[in-house]
């Protein structure tokens, strides 16, 4: 599938943004402490952010709107309605959070409850595609999750750390969500490399009994939509390299800072910068893993063009 760049900023940018809300949510972080009002505004621009970039994969995004009428069959529209939603408790807890220094569990708690249904939604989109079998599985939902979590935790760790407060709980939980995250990616590329195919140019023409199978010539001389967005390619050889710099990048890094950052309980600001390193580390590595999400994936269609 072709690796657009919006759709790889939206589930990066706003999968942080969701996993920042439910820490948020769970009230980890002092209400009163001037970071945690920051940390709220910029869980809502993360989220915004990533929503917006999302509509520029859109052939007509004026026509958004209009993706919000099937959610009773699309994943796409549940996603659209849940992120709806979603921001009302978030809203409202930031509002509280700003203004008034308070943290409200209820709000809370319903807005990290929606924020982890708004991700699942998203990560359903994908994994409810029979026509591309990478995707196809409750692990790509649990990997959306758990990555969702440990950036979050992740961001939460830095602003108790700029709050005053202590890093303890939300480091801790961050380390558990990489390492649950990353060992759910593992299981979920090990799945990737051991399948076969259902859909095959044999199963597909019904020749199979005859033997194997091969393109004489294809459909059309030029590419078209398919051939763009569900024929790109990525070497094996490079595809390796990439998951590994994924997983340094995504995982070992941040989880080495973070593992620092508790072993030595450096000052304040020496204890944000170093949480601020293993945010930036976790992202890019995010960055990468979901451009990789896209490029190995195989869409069925790529039979009839000899793919």
């Amino acid at each position: 599938m072709h690796p657009a760049l919006s759709i790889i900023v939206f589930t990066t940018v706003s999968g942080l943004g969701y996993g920042l809300a439910v820490a948020l949510g769970l009230g980890l972080l002092d209400p009163m402490a001037t970071a945690t009002r920051v940390a709220h505004v910029l869980a809502l621009g993360l989220i915004a952010a990533g929503l917006a970039s999302s509509t520029l994969h859109l052939g007509n995004p004026q026509r958004a709107w209009r993706a919000f009428s099937q959610w009773r069959s699309s994943w796409l529209s549940r996603e659209g309605v849940m992120a709806v939603i979603t921001f009302l408790p978030l809203a409202a807890s930031a509002w509280l959070a700003l203004f008034e220094g308070r943290y409200v569990p209820a709000l809370g708690l319903a807005g990290a409850a929606l924020s982890l249904a708004t991700v699942y939604c998203t990560a359903m989109i994908y994994a409810s595609l029979k026509s591309v079998q990478t995707w196809h599985t409750p692990l790509t939902p649990l990997c959306y999750l758990l990555f969702s979590l440990a950036g979050g935790f992740a961001l939460a760790t830095m602003f108790a750390a700029a709050g005053g407060g202590t890093v303890t709980l939300p480091a801790v939980l961050a380390l558990i969500f990489l390492a649950a995250a990353w060992a759910a990616k593992l299981a979920w590329r090990n799945r990737m490399n051991r399948l076969r195919p259902i859909s095959t140019p044999e199963t597909a023409t019904g020749l199979g009994f005859i033997g194997k199978v091969r393109l004489f010539e294809r459909p059309h001389i030029n590419d078209n939509y398919l051939t763009r967005e569900m024929g790109f390619r990525v070497a094996r050889k490079h595809a390796a390299k990439l998951a590994m710099l994924s997983l340094g990048l995504g995982g070992l890094v941040p989880a080495a800072l973070l593992v620092g950052l508790l072993a030595a309980g450096p000052a304040q600001g020496a204890a944000v910068a170093v949480a601020l390193l293993a945010v930036a580390s976790h992202a890019t590595g995010m960055l990468v893993e979901r451009w990789l999400f896209f490029a190995e994936a195989r869409h069925a269609v790529m039979n009839y063009y000899g793919g």
